[in-house]
């Protein structure tokens, strides 16, 4: 993990624009770590994103206890709207890739509202699976380099999002690629976010699994809480 705050990633991207250099930035909270845990090529993948933050408090917690603290959580969901902003004063493109049809439209329409003179120079909401389809893939990748944007917020969940960026860095090489998740759906309004008070507290994934109890249930409950203790007890351990 980079031990930046969110003030500092944007401050990064925006330094790298001006010298002409792209990069990925993946924000790994409880589940992709979990899932990194399983999967070498996973590791692989996120180690050779130019940024890594936390997304999600018991990394926080882990680092800290660990004794190489991380300054804050850094999500994707704060992320498209404080680079967005960032664009928007800089006069650089950004698009929106992911979400389901006519959520990425809104969400342009949301962040063009709340930052002033941002130019969403492309939307697109592929159906699912559709990297595995030559012609779709294709399709998805020409308007992509047609709206030559210099943010892409890719809203696939990871890996898809991330592997899809890998895949894509190379048409865009000056661009900034930040895989997002639910980013997209979030600053649309068609999922709600936790307030404030529990992201600050780590008990988003709490609001989250209170809204979308069928999908995150098992995710939440069997695979991530588990795993978060034991990092966070391996963490104390290896401090002592």
């Amino acid at each position: 993990m980079d031990p930046f705050t969110e003030r500092q990633v944007v401050a990064w991207v925006a330094a790298a624009l001006d010298q002409g250099r792209g990069g990925h930035i993946i924000t790994p909270n409880i589940d992709i770590c979990r899932a990194v845990s399983k999967d070498p090529a996973l590791g692989k993948l996120v180690a050779a994103a130019e940024v890594v933050v936390a997304d999600g408090m018991p990394l926080v917690w882990a680092s800290r206890l660990l004794g190489t603290p991380v300054p804050e959580r850094v999500t994707g969901a704060d992320l498209i709207w404080s680079l967005s902003a960032m664009a928007a004063t800089a006069g650089r493109p950004v698009y929106l890739l992911g979400g389901p049809p006519g959520v990425a439209a809104k969400a342009a329409g949301e962040l063009a509202g709340r930052c002033p003179g941002l130019e969403v120079c492309g939307v697109d909401a592929p159906p699912y699976g559709f990297e595995e389809d030559a012609r779709e893939l294709g399709r998805v990748r020409a308007r992509l380099v047609a709206a030559g944007p210099s943010v892409v917020f890719v809203g696939l969940g990871f890996p898809r999002q991330d592997r899809l960026i890998a895949a894509l860095r190379a048409d865009l090489p000056r661009a900034w690629f930040v895989g997002c998740g639910s980013a997209i759906a979030f600053a649309a309004g068609a999922v709600p976010r936790a307030p404030v008070w529990m992201r600050r507290v780590g008990a988003e994934w709490l609001f989250r699994l209170a809204s979308e109890p069928g999908r995150l249930a098992r995710r939440y409950l069997v695979d991530d809480v588990p795993f978060a203790i034991r990092l966070l007890a391996r963490s104390l351990l290896v401090r002592r």
